[in-house]
């Protein structure tokens, strides 16, 4: 399966989408500090990254239609302008890249394609903007008007009732769901061409909380495998979910999630062992409204942020009042970048590439889901008896 990508990053989407078996045509970013991670990698003959098409260009100059018919346009519009934490300016913010995606999509005419964005973009105040990104989505052919504005695009489109090209399915998720060790909470946007004989992807988390809970206050498990002494009891965690398990006393049937401490533990402390980019940073600290990651739940979600990388958040509460900022290697574990990804340059840098990319265990899910239903694309549709 070949697939191209907007806005590689430093790689996270990608690296989901090589281990589910796409072979990637092209893959455009902007940022050069990104390209350079990713080419420092490729000549380090990293597997997948030693074949990857990095191209630092901007996606706004690239004509789409060289790879007509892929099987899979993706990548993550730039999602400041929707997150939380940014400016919330939405599509009146010049980082909105939704109608480049756009365009991709009507001219390379994909098979399918897998788009990823902030929560937020889901937040009542842009409910028009994603309805609008939906209907762009579902018939991208329908273009806006030289002097139409977007309300008056969007209101266009929801009077057309024919002319389906893709459905289009929009899937809200936390990657600690599928095994990453972060509460990250994204969108994804899942289409498949609408002619074709293909349902739509199947995504279908493997890791849960209540799973996790189970191992540590129902039977121990989860302390026993890192050594520990089991605490005293639940700490900062859903008693009431406790007692409902330790009332039913059957473990839950997904994968536990990963923790903090599952992620890092094999790494010693900064400046210890053999990887590379395992360095302490100091001048950590925590602040009201931005505390760092207990070890033994998923972490909390990795930030770029907007006037540089934020304290609270990208840092570990070592439970004894004490915070210390994650490293960088620590840091591609949250997002499952390989040991042996090497990443050059400032830790604010690289810290800033990690906490805008992908969690590839999530990428490589929904890459995955929509493999399953590429093979079914190509099955031509049956006649009417």
């Amino acid at each position: 399966m070949r697939s191209v990508e907007l806005f590689t990053g430093c790689g996270g989407l990608s690296m989901g989408l090589s281990r589910a078996g796409y072979e990637s045509m092209r893959m455009v970013e902007w940022d050069r500090h990104s390209v350079a991670n990713v080419l420092h990698n490729r000549e380090l003959g990293i597997e997948h990254v030693r074949d990857w098409p990095i191209q630092q260009a901007d996606v706004r100059t690239v004509d789409w239609r060289e790879h007509a018919g892929i099987d899979l346009v993706s990548g993550g519009p730039p999602c400041q302008p929707f997150s939380v934490g940014g400016r919330h300016k939405g599509n009146d913010d010049s980082r909105d890249m939704w109608p480049e995606a756009i365009r991709a999509v009507r001219e390379a005419m994909p098979t399918a394609f897998l788009f990823e964005n902030v929560r937020g973009l889901t937040r009542v105040a842009f409910a028009d903007y994603l309805d609008w990104i939906v209907r762009s989505l579902s018939r991208p052919h329908v273009e806006r008007h030289d002097g139409e504005t977007r309300a008056e695009h969007l209101e266009r489109m929801r009077t057309v009732v024919d002319g389906l090209e893709y459905r289009v399915s929009v899937h809200s998720v936390n990657a600690a769901d599928y095994g990453a060790a972060q509460k990250r909470h994204r969108v994804l946007f899942m289409g498949v061409r609408a002619d074709i004989n293909a349902p739509h992807p199947p995504l279908h988390a493997t890791h849960s909380r209540e799973r996790l809970l189970f191992d540590q206050w129902v039977d121990g498990t989860y302390w026993e495998s890192h050594g520990m002494k089991r605490p005293a009891g639940p700490d900062r965690v859903d008693e009431a979910a406790v007692r409902r398990l330790r009332a039913s006393g059957e473990r839950p049937a997904l994968l536990p999630w990963r923790t903090l401490r599952d992620a890092i533990a094999d790494l010693g402390a900064p400046g210890t062992g053999r990887l590379s980019n395992h360095i302490l940073q100091p001048g950590a600290r925590s602040y009201a409204g931005h505390t760092g990651s207990p070890l033994d739940m998923p972490a909390k979600a990795l930030k770029a942020g907007v006037h540089g990388v934020p304290g609270g958040e990208n840092t570990i509460d070592l439970g004894n009042g004490a915070v210390r900022y994650l490293t960088v290697r620590e840091a591609a574990r949250l997002q499952g970048m390989p040991d042996e990804y090497e990443f050059a340059g400032s830790w604010s840098e690289n810290m800033r590439q990690l906490g805008n990319a992908v969690p590839t265990q999530l990428a490589e899910a929904a890459a995955r889901a929509m493999s399953e239903v590429l093979p079914a694309a190509r099955r031509p549709r049956r006649r009417a008896a």
